[in-house]
This record gives structure tokens, sequence and C-alpha cells, in this order.
């Protein structure tokens, strides 16, 4: 079902949330997207985009802090404290926001650190979620290969997320960090129609400012990078361990850098970090307006999944099942 359409039928205006970590505090992070989407719909986006795993936060205090140590006692109050403050979409965490998103009419891309019931509900997913202008969760994608020490908290997702959603003019589809750099992946949404990317980070221009234009290119699509930031006073004093994690995470882990690129490569939206190179000052919803017909120009000369294609040559497989441990038959039609 497609979204209601925008203003202008061609034209779409999206909004991108760079905001500061909660750090691991579900509820408090959810004031700061209800109030991004309010910032949002001031400026009349259609889609706001956040950041990977926002809600209730990535874990930054892993690389410097020991994260690896087997059968750790502070290793285990941080994960216990971090899964209790993850997100169960089943039990309603997302009402709010949706119910926000309904009112602004306006579809999003949300990260979040998924605790779900169908995989024992204890363990945890790096999901992207998508939610309709109507308020609707209409895919939960979890990351299929978390990157390096992440996987010391989160498990490996599954392809039933890998899907494309219509917003007005646009097929918009979302990836997890370093899932964009994985060609197949991209090209499992690439087959699906996708002329609108949404990339989540947890941060750092690093990340962004080279890839961004490349998947643009690519893709001829619109792509939008969007990042948040983490500084040690965003370590809440009430958290286990807080001394701890302020010190593993230093003075910035994560200094924002999201950006948006048309499908020719440019800059619509230039990387964006604080100006005295922190994220002080780097921190809010900036808004642009991307135009459809700036596909189809750049698909003139290449369509990825169109007629520069060849899928008589080369064809991609997905599995797109939810992954469980057991099927169960109880004998009933």
């Amino acid at each position: 079902m497609t979204d209601p359409m925008p203003s202008s039928p061609d034209k779409l205006r999206v909004a991108v949330a760079q905001l500061a970590t909660v750090m691991l505090d579900r509820r408090a992070g959810m004031e700061r997207v209800l109030s991004a989407i309010a910032d949002g719909k001031s400026q009349g986006a259609d889609l706001i985009c956040f950041p990977e795993a926002y809600l209730p936060g990535y874990p930054f205090w892993l690389s410097d802090g020991h994260g690896a140590r087997f059968d750790d006692d502070r290793n285990k109050r941080l994960f216990a404290h971090y899964a209790d403050q993850a997100v169960t979409i089943e039990d309603g965490h997302l009402d709010p926001i949706c119910d926000a998103l309904r009112e602004a009419d306006m579809a999003a891309w949300l990260g979040i650190v998924e605790r779900p019931r169908d995989r024992s509900g204890h363990s945890l997913y790096c999901s992207y979620v998508h939610i309709d202008a109507e308020g609707r969760v209409r895919s939960v994608h979890r990351k299929l290969q978390p990157t390096y020490e992440e996987r010391l908290v989160w498990s490996p997702g599954d392809g039933h997320g890998l899907v494309t959603h219509r917003i007005g003019a646009f097929t918009t589809g979302g990836l997890n960090c370093w899932e964009n750099w994985m060609p197949l992946t991209r090209a499992a949404l690439y087959a699906q129609g996708e002329d609108l990317h949404v990339a989540g980070w947890p941060g750092n221009r690093r990340n962004t400012e080279d890839l961004t234009p490349v998947l643009a290119k690519e893709g001829r699509s619109f792509v939008v990078s969007v990042c948040g930031v983490m500084r040690r006073d965003d370590v809440r004093d009430d958290m286990p361990e807080a001394d701890f994690v302020r010190e593993a995470v230093g003075d910035m882990s994560a200094d924002g850098g999201s950006c948006v690129c048309a499908p020719d490569g440019s800059f619509l939206l230039e990387p964006w970090v604080g100006k005295d190179g922190t994220g002080k000052d780097g921190t809010g919803v900036k808004t642009v307006e991307i135009d459809a017909a700036r596909v189809r120009e750049e698909r003139q000369n290449f369509d990825p999944s169109g007629h520069y294609s060849r899928p008589d040559v080369t064809r991609l497989h997905v599995d797109r099942t939810r992954q469980s441990l057991a099927r169960f038959d109880d004998g009933t039609d």
C-alpha cells in the first residue's frame, strides 16, 4: 500500500534527525525521537530518518571496555541493563512513536535494539524499523551481520526485512551501518526498485563522507546517511557502571556525519558535524527536498536492476523467511 502522496507528486521532503544518544534509557531516548518528529513536522517532512540503534543506544563501551572478557560480572550487568532497556515491539514500546507519526502524517526509518519475543525474548538484534505515515510498523530488518565487537551483544539477523516501501513517487529501503558495504544485500533492495536508500549509522563522518556518494552513483538513487552523536557527558549517572562506560567511550565516540546525496553522487546535505569538531552544535533535524525526476535522469544511462542488469547471466536468490528455532504442527487446518 502506498503512503499518502506529498503535495508535489514527484517531490518528497526528507528529515534527517542527528541526535545525541541517551545512553541506555529507552524512555528518555523516545522523548528525543518524539521531539524530532515534531521538528520534522514543522519543516514539512514526509519522511524522517533516525540513526542505527538509537533506542536505547549503540554499545559504544565495547571497543575499549574489555567487552570480550568471558563470564565477566561487569559485562553481564551491562548486558542485562541493555536488554532491559531494549525495544520489544510486541509489548507496545513503539506505540507512542507510531501515534506521533500518524498525527504528523509522516513515515520514518528508526534504528532500535530489538528484544523480540520470537527469538526467546532475551537475545538482542540491531533492527531498522520502517513505520508508515499511518503509524503502522511495516517492516523490521534485523542486521544480517553485526560488525566486529557488536557480535558480543547483538545476534545475527535474517532476510525477512529486506523489503522496500512506497512513499509517494519513491521506493525506499534501509540498512544498518556496515550492511551498506554488502553488495548482494544492496542488490536485494535495488531489485525491488529502490530509489531512496536510507543508511543508519551510530555516528562518525568517516563512515559516511566517502560511501554515501558511491551508493548514490551505484544505485542511481537518493541516499540518506543518518548518524548519531555520542560524547562522554551523554553517559547518564544513574546507569550501571557509569564511570567505567564514560572512560571506555572517551570524549567523542561519534561526531555525527549525516549527509544526503543525489543520484549523481553530489551532496544535497554535506556531512554534518559540529563546527568545532565536536558534536555540541551538531545535533538537530535538517530537511531536504528530493525530486524523483533526478532518479529518472540518472537511470537513463544506468539502471542497476533494469536495462543494465543481465538476469539471464547473474541472478540473486534471497531467503526472506523469518528465522526461528522450531516449527510447530498442532494438527489444525
